[in-house]
């Protein structure tokens, strides 16, 4: 089981967001930022050292970084330090196990994350959750690309989907997926790893949701369409506002309109639909 990667690069913040978009779209998966120090994680085997060198030579940054294999234990410790509970619209509490739960609010959400990525503090989580509370979820098929924590997935059930098909190419977020389902009381899901072009999903989806990264969901695109049904919904993000023109143009050769656009923070979120 493939472990993952810190890669700690020390940075001023003016070079930070630029820096956490290029190695987004080279596949890493989340970040953090502190006043002049950025880590970026990643898996193991999905790490490219000369990419990595690549990146941080446009900034100059070549000799300023540093790596560090994360132990599933000391993941763990860590995130259990840092983790606060997360609110959104005042209608969606995130929080660990260990939180009390908020009175009276409406979905509460528990995930224990381990060495997966998906706790709500990042933007393009917030905002898909933002947007899919105003979706009508009610008796519908969801398929969940790129889980992770399952978070989106347990905020479809949550609001009335019927059947969720959750997937992920890394074992640790399938692993973690299904903890965080049993967590939740999650019914009525399926939980597979590898990518959409080659898992075999049954049928068509009402709901699709990719939070991944530009350069997957451009690839996947075409899958998209052919996998949402004819009045389905598509929700994408994990990337930044200037990526949405790239998206939108491949998203219209594959017969989906793109409806709304949000953002925050320069990351962005899409609501895509089948033209009519």
């Amino acid at each position: 089981m493939a472990g993952y990667l810190k890669i700690s690069i020390t940075c001023l913040p003016s070079v930070q967001e630029m820096l956490i978009a290029e190695l987004a779209e080279a596949g890493y998966d989340a970040f953090r930022q502190d006043e002049n120090l950025l880590e970026a994680f990643i898996g193991e085997d999905r790490f490219d050292k000369e990419k990595l060198q690549t990146v941080l030579t446009r900034y100059g940054l070549q000799e300023n970084y540093s790596s560090e294999q994360i132990a599933e234990d000391n993941w763990n410790r860590k995130w259990e330090e840092n983790f606060d509970p997360v609110t959104i619209d005042d209608q969606v509490m995130i929080r660990a196990s260990f939180h009390k739960p908020l009175p009276g609010i409406r979905y509460d959400i528990v995930i224990n994350p381990k060495m997966s990525f998906g706790t709500g503090h990042h933007e393009t989580t917030r905002l898909i959750i933002s947007e899919q509370l105003l979706i009508d979820h009610h008796d519908k098929r969801v398929l969940d690309v790129g889980t992770g924590t399952g978070i989106l997935s347990v905020m479809a059930r949550k609001a009335g989907a019927k059947d969720i098909t959750a997937t992920d190419i890394d074992d640790w977020c399938i692993e973690n997926c299904r903890e965080n389902f049993a967590l939740n009381g999650l019914e009525n899901f399926t939980v597979l790893q590898g990518t959409i072009d080659n898992l075999t999903l049954p049928g068509e989806y009402d709901i699709i949701i990719a939070n991944i990264n530009k350069n997957v969901l451009l690839a996947e695109m075409a899958q998209y369409g052919k996998l949402l049904s004819a009045h389905g919904i598509l929700l994408l993000s994990g990337f930044y506002e200037h990526d949405v023109d790239d998206l939108k143009k491949e998203a219209l050769k594959h017969g989906l309109k793109t409806v709304k656009v949000r953002t925050q923070n320069q990351w962005a979120m899409m609501k895509l639909v089948h033209q009519s």
